[in-house]
């Protein structure tokens, strides 16, 4: 969980990084680096903590993350679409890695009676 769902905050955290130039340049939204930036900030902080011990509530901040990254798409309409693809990357990442810790626990060797 911790490797794949911080792997896509982190590399989320890029594109929104490399989104703020294109919402000063083209759409001329200096406002938009705030949030561009609140944003990939904490993704990055995000990927630190997603699949720690104790910290399923990073799990839900991820999630709605992604929805203010869809969100953002109202400053930089690119980022609708960037935002709905890294939402199904969230979405995946989250599933396989339940489905592998699942896997792992049933391959565990049992303790003898």
């Amino acid at each position: 969980m911790r490797r794949l769902c911080g792997t896509v905050l982190i590399m989320e955290a890029i594109v929104i990084g490399l989104a703020i130039p294109v919402a000063i340049a083209v759409e001329h939204a200096h406002r938009g680096a705030w949030v561009g930036g609140a944003l990939a900030l904490a993704a990055v902080l995000l990927s630190g903590l997603v699949g720690r011990p104790g910290m399923g509530w990073a799990l839900v901040a991820g999630s709605v993350l992604q929805v203010l990254v869809i969100a953002a798409g109202v400053v930089v309409p690119a980022m609708y679409v960037l935002g709905v693809i890294f939402t199904a990357l969230w979405v995946t990442g989250i599933w396989l890695a339940r489905k592998v810790e699942r896997e792992s626990a049933q391959r565990a060797p049992h303790p003898a009676p």
